[in-house]
């Protein structure tokens, strides 16, 4: 049973895309079908995890406003970051779903129990993981991920019972 999901921001919760304005300050769009889906799966009793090699401010924002505790921010070594988590929390490696779309995140999505890419994900990485889901980056593409992982667990019906 998979107990944890680690997310990748930029490409997975976002299109990748990161805008400046003439200030300087930056901008990013979430998916509000992301954020439903995670709360939906915190409460089925899951930890969710952010890791990240950028810093963003905006990010702190929406891991708060989602509830999400364990947020990794600037991290050049994401397996290492994980890893470090687990102890923490005492999750197996195998109890764990990741999702990433670039290099950085392919050495940690080799070793989870349960990876996932989004369509648009790099070549490396669409080839690396157990499943290429069929959304793109900032798309709803952790929803997606998390209804098929509410479904491997057996949870459908109670995940789906909290709202119909």
């Amino acid at each position: 049973m998979i107990k944890l999901i680690v997310l990748d921001v930029d490409g997975c919760l976002t299109e990748g895309k990161i805008i400046y304005d003439n200030n300087g300050l930056e901008s990013k769009q979430f998916n509000v079908k992301d954020g439903f889906g995670i709360k939906s799966w915190m409460r089925l009793g899951h930890e969710v995890a952010i890791i990240t090699g950028r810093e963003s401010q905006i990010v702190s924002n929406r891991a708060k406003e989602l509830g999400i505790k364990h947020l990794y921010q600037g991290v050049k070594d994401k397996l290492a970051a994980l890893e470090e988590l687990l102890e923490e929390l005492d999750i197996p490696l195998e109890s764990v779903a990741a999702i990433g779309d670039d290099l950085n995140d392919y050495k940690m999505l080799q070793k989870v129990g349960r990876s996932f890419a989004p369509a648009d994900a790099v070549v490396e990485v669409r080839q690396g993981v157990q499943s290429v889901l069929s959304k793109r980056g900032g798309d709803a593409v952790v929803r997606e991920m998390i209804d098929l992982l509410a479904e491997e667990n057996n949870q459908k019906e109670t995940y789906l019972g909290f709202w119909i």
